[in-house]
This record gives C-alpha cells, sequence and structure tokens, in this order.
C-alpha cells in the first residue's frame, strides 16, 4: 500500500538567495515534504518512514549549503528524500517568507514533484566476448548515480534480426529504477554502447553492444530520437522472453496487453 506521509511548515534557518547579504546573514524558511511510502501492514516503523529523521534531514541541507535558487533547496532536498528513505514519490514545497522584492509580501515559494521510474532495459551484443559486453553494461548502470538495477534476465542466445547477414546474439533484459529523465536515461546507455566501442555502421548490423529502453513507466514518448515503448517490440522474441521472465504481467501502455500476452501471440504466429 501507498501511505502519504507529510511534514508541514518545517521552520529552518538557511542563507540562500542571488544577495549576498542572504548569503552572509541568512534567513527563515518553510519547507514541506509530502512523501508517498510504500508500507507493508503491520506496525513496523521500518516499512515506513521517520518523519523525524527525514525532518532533522530537511534542517541539514537547508543550514549547511548555500544555494542562490530556492528551486535548487528544493531539488537537493526531493533527491535527498528520495535515495536516503523509504519514499516513493515526493512533493517539496521551500517558502521563503522574507523575500527581499521591495514590495509587501507574505512569502514566495516554489514547489516541486520528484519520484522513482521503473523502466527496462534490453541487452545484446553479437561480437567480441558477448556476456562480458551484457555484463559490463549492467555494472554500468549499476553504477550509474539515480538508477539502481533490480533485476537482470537470464541471457539467451537468439538469432539475427533485420536479415543482415551476422553471428547470433545474446540478449537480456533488466528492470531498472531511476531518478533520470527518458532522456537522460537514453543518453547513459549511449554512453555505454561508446564505451564498449560500439559502431553504428549498419541498420540493424553486428554490434558489441546495444541498449534500449523497452518500457519507462507508462509513458509514451514518440521523438526523433527516443521511441517507448520500444518500436516493434511485440514482434521481437528476444525482447519479450526475457522481459517476460522480469515483468509477465506489466501492460504494453499502447497495446494495452501485458508481456506475457505478447509473447503467446507471437509464438502463435
Amino acid at each position: 500500500m501507498l501511505d502519504k506521509v507529510i511534514i508541514n511548515k518545517l521552520e529552518c534557518f538557511g542563507k540562500h538567495g542571488v544577495f549576498k547579504e542572504e548569503n552572509v546573514l541568512g534567513q527563515k524558511f518553510v519547507v514541506s515534504a509530502e512523501m508517498l511510502v510504500s508500507r507493508s501492514s503491520n506496525d513496523d516503523l521500518a516499512t515506513s518512514v521517520n518523519y523525524g529523521e527525514v525532518s532533522l534531514f530537511i534542517d541539514n541541507i537547508v543550514r549547511n549549503k548555500v544555494f542562490k535558487l530556492i528551486e535548487t533547496l528544493a531539488e537537493n532536498i526531493a533527491e535527498g528524500i528520495l535515495k536516503n528513505f523509504n519514499v516513493h514519490e515526493v512533493t517539496v514545497k521551500v517558502e521563503k517568507p522574507w523575500a527581499p522584492v521591495g514590495l509587501p509580501l507574505k512569502t514566495v515559494s516554489v514547489e516541486i514533484t520528484r519520484e522513482w521510474h521503473t523502466a527496462y532495459i534490453a541487452l545484446g551484443s553479437n561480437l567480441g566476448d558477448k556476456q562480458k559486453y551484457l555484463d559490463d553494461a549492467v555494472q554500468g548502470l549499476a553504477d550509474t548515480e539515480d538508477c539502481i538495477v533490480e533485476q537482470v534476465s537470464d541471457y539467451l542466445v537468439t538469432e539475427p534480426y533485420g536479415g543482415v547477414e551476422q553471428d547470433v546474439f545474446l540478449n537480456g533484459a533488466l528492470k531498472l529504477r531511476t531518478l533520470l529523465t527518458p532522456e537522460e536515461l537514453l543518453d547513459r546507455l549511449h554512453e555505454l554502447e561508446q564505451a564498449a566501442h560500439r559502431e553504428r555502421i549498419v541498420h540493424w548490423g553486428p554490434r558489441t553492444l546495444d541498449l534500449d529502453i523497452l518500457l519507462y513507466d507508462q509513458m509514451i514518448i514518440d521523438t526523433p530520437v527516443l521511441h517507448v515503448p520500444h518500436i516493434d517490440m511485440e514482434n521481437r522474441d528476444f525482447v519479450l522472453i526475457p522481459l517476460t521472465e522480469l515483468a509477465p504481467y506489466y501492460r504494453h501502455p499502447v497495446l494495452n496487453k501485458t508481456i506475457s500476452q505478447l509473447l503467446k501471440e507471437l509464438q502463435a504466429k
């Protein structure tokens, strides 16, 4: 179940602002945090979030860091809460009661919402030490800030797709929890491919490493550089077999069918 835990109007002292006096003298800030927590039904604090610890965490950031923008302050608080506590999603509001605008006002504020996202990534290689390339890609994502590899499928040997004469592939998939946007995640995948000396010479041709975003939450993305869900994945058994191992009941956001349903339909053709 998802519970909502709220810290309302925590008063903190900090030195944030664009003016030198603000960074030296400091002033009061008021922070609120609304957290979605995945909690079991028992009465164990370990399955929820300790709002006292979160309050001290917020106060430490406000008191000991210096930012020009309260937007940056809010971003640091939200990211820190997600990374350090059992929180799926957080909305942070930072209020600045004494903002120097030269006009009478009660407060200025900024409010942001951040959350963990679930992405499924396809892995493939058909050049060199294929398993090492896939293993290195998994480790590379595990080592990436704001990413947590939660599950990796078995690897399977598959025939090439697309009609280009080449060696067989080793394919797999992984489940990723991430704070990166889809575009940021795509950039990271390209970095890992480049580290494996991936060359994009022949379309559907041989490659040391191929990494694709298959699914990202239930988002539908169609841009010149990114398509999510991945185009034609419902016709690729080397995608559906490892993905079914990880998420058989995950529903394709366009086709409205589960991954296991898509695999059964493909295998029946």
